[in-house]
């Protein structure tokens, strides 16, 4: 049997017996086309800032990220409601809120949901005022919230200018990043966004540490959240020495970065965008995602 008689039942990778390897895959239910499996170190690498960042530079830089249930990701079987702001998961409407802070959040909630072609959104006014909330940044926590934080990336030898929409910060060092997906204003990879400003964050972070006489790290795992509208996804990014030098050099990292992922698993997910946190099963799912990620920033 040729290759292009082979049935669609056949698995994708089966190999031909070549040196360097080829493999069938289908383009058609009874067709199958020889293909070449590129090293992906050949993948051409480019001086890009990371609002240019696509799953074509996940592939130069050997990253990949995976998809992990609640448990594993937070490593709880059951995730706790915060004990402050019981009237944020409670109640429905601003208007309801007894307390201010949770006032506001719901109040920008509401005009994050409300997004306009073309026009800036109230996203990271939304995501500042929940973190503030939560705990994640105050007099308390001795962090601070920065928007709009001007950092620079070195890759393939060049060094871009980057801006990062949210982010935590303990004095000169970052800590959590928060990037927009604004599907609403241009098309754009919020993924590949975030790992690349994680990138940038660890060698701004190390830059300061140096300078003022601190041991650079040659691991940071970042802290990285992509929200559309109010609806939030959590990553772990693992950023090593080993894939800081390939970017800053333009290339092929031999050990792969697996970057792990947990989108809140809501009652309606197919309404994920259309209800975000408006709805209070919704809210209560999301806010205890909040609550439980608290650990990983650090």
């Amino acid at each position: 049997m040729t290759p292009s008689q082979r049935p669609s039942s056949c698995k994708p990778d089966f190999q031909i017996n070549e040196n360097p390897p080829y493999y069938l895959f289908p383009t058609h239910p009874f067709n199958f086309k020889l293909i070449r499996i590129t090293d992906m170190a050949a993948v051409v690498r480019n001086a890009k800032s990371g609002n240019d960042w696509t799953v074509n530079e996940l592939d130069a830089y050997n990253i990949t990220i995976v998809s992990q249930d609640s448990a594993t990701f937070f490593s709880m079987d059951t995730l706790p409601l915060p004990d402050h702001h019981p009237d944020l998961v409670n109640n429905l409407t601003a208007d309801e809120m007894e307390n201010e802070d949770s006032y506001q959040v719901v109040r920008y909630m509401d005009l994050a949901m409300n997004l306009v072609p073309d026009e800036e959104s109230a996203v990271v006014d939304f995501a500042m005022q929940l973190l503030r909330t939560m705990g994640y940044a105050g007099r308390a926590a001795g962090r601070d919230l920065r928007s709009c934080k001007g950092i620079r990336l070195l890759i393939c030898g060049e060094w871009k200018n980057d801006e990062i929409d949210v982010c935590v910060m303990d004095g000169n060092e970052i800590l959590l990043l928060i990037q927009e997906d604004e599907r609403h204003k241009q098309l754009g990879d919020p993924h590949a966004q975030l790992i690349a400003k994680a990138v940038g964050a660890v060698q701004s972070n190390n830059q300061m540490r140096n300078f003022i006489g601190l041991d650079v790290l040659d691991f940071k795992e970042m802290a990285g959240i992509v929200m559309i509208g109010t609806s939030p996804t959590f990553f772990k990014i693992p950023i090593t020495k080993e894939l800081i030098q390939a970017v800053q050099r333009g290339q092929f990292p031999p050990t792969p970065t697996v970057v792990a992922m947990h989108r809140p698993i809501l009652p309606r997910p197919r309404s994920r965008l259309s209800e975000g946190m408006q709805p209070l099963d919704n809210r209560r799912v999301i806010i205890a995602c909040f609550e439980a990620y608290k650990q990983f920033v650090n």
